[in-house]
């Protein structure tokens, strides 16, 4: 009997052959661009970045068919800024979130910025830079930069599961963001989507299809808890992955993810 799913999962390993060797060269030659924009002032360097990222985005969707459709961005307020906490999992949303907001500062790992051309090209738009080994140093990190970007201006985002999740789970939320909001007072911009399953983590293949984003309203941290905003921010991510993902959920009951699990 003929294996009619063959010629489609053929295409796929094609297309993302080929988006795995465009991209790299593109990724080193333009390194070396955001590397030359560091004289530049930050809202400079940072549209020289941004359009690294977009550029990805846009070969995804012309190599790989992932397309996306955005639900709540018009009814985020233009005249605030606050720290976006978004589901994580997979790299698609790396490259799309940073260039939709003013002058993104990422909460990452210092180890991502030894990462060649990938590392330093992060670099150049200052991101807020943490050592997972020491856990004091890095909160106060998050909260003395992040306070600081905030009064400028400049919108935070941090993916508190803290690594790409599988669909269909839940990873353990970190206080970072949240303790950041309570601690400043400045909002939470939550955030759904389902990229996961077009560019699952680790997984060579990538899926043709429409990722879904959801921008929720924002979620207040005056007079509020870390852990209350934490709890808000979590209980509205992954209620909207049900809705918007439900076949990863066949029971409604996310997964927990665990490191040994995977």
């Amino acid at each position: 009997m003929q294996n009619k799913t063959l010629p489609g999962r053929f295409s796929m390993m094609i297309r993302s052959a080929i988006f795995g060797a465009v991209v790299p060269v593109f990724t080193t030659v333009w390194s070396v661009v955001c590397v030359l924009s560091w004289p530049l002032p930050l809202r400079l360097r940072h549209q020289v970045v941004m359009t690294w990222t977009r550029s990805v985005v846009w070969l995804l969707k012309v190599i790989c068919c992932i397309d996306y459709k955005v639900e709540g961005w018009d009814d985020i307020p233009k005249d605030r800024n606050g720290i976006v906490m978004s589901k994580h999992q997979s790299s698609w949303e790396t490259f799309y979130l940073p260039g939709l907001f003013d002058r993104t500062a990422i909460i990452l790992k210092r180890e991502l910025l030894w990462v060649p051309f990938f590392g330093w090209g992060m670099a150049v738009i200052d991101p807020i830079m943490i050592n997972r080994t020491d856990k004091s140093s890095s909160m106060a990190q998050i909260i003395n930069k992040g306070r600081k970007f905030l009064q400028q201006g400049r919108w935070i985002l941090v993916f508190p599961e803290g690594t790409r999740i599988p669909t269909g789970h839940i990873g353990k939320y970190r206080m970072g963001g949240a303790r950041l909001a309570a601690d400043t007072g400045y909002p939470v911009l939550p955030v759904a989507h389902n990229a996961g399953l077009y560019w699952p983590r680790r997984q060579f293949i990538k899926r043709p299809g429409t990722v879904h984003v959801v921008f929720g309203p924002l979620i207040e941290s005056k007079g509020r808890t870390a852990e209350e905003v934490l709890s808000l921010t979590k209980d509205w991510i992954e209620e909207t992955m049900l809705r918007i993902d439900p076949d990863s959920y066949p029971d409604q009951t996310p997964k927990t993810f665990t490191r040994e699990g995977t």
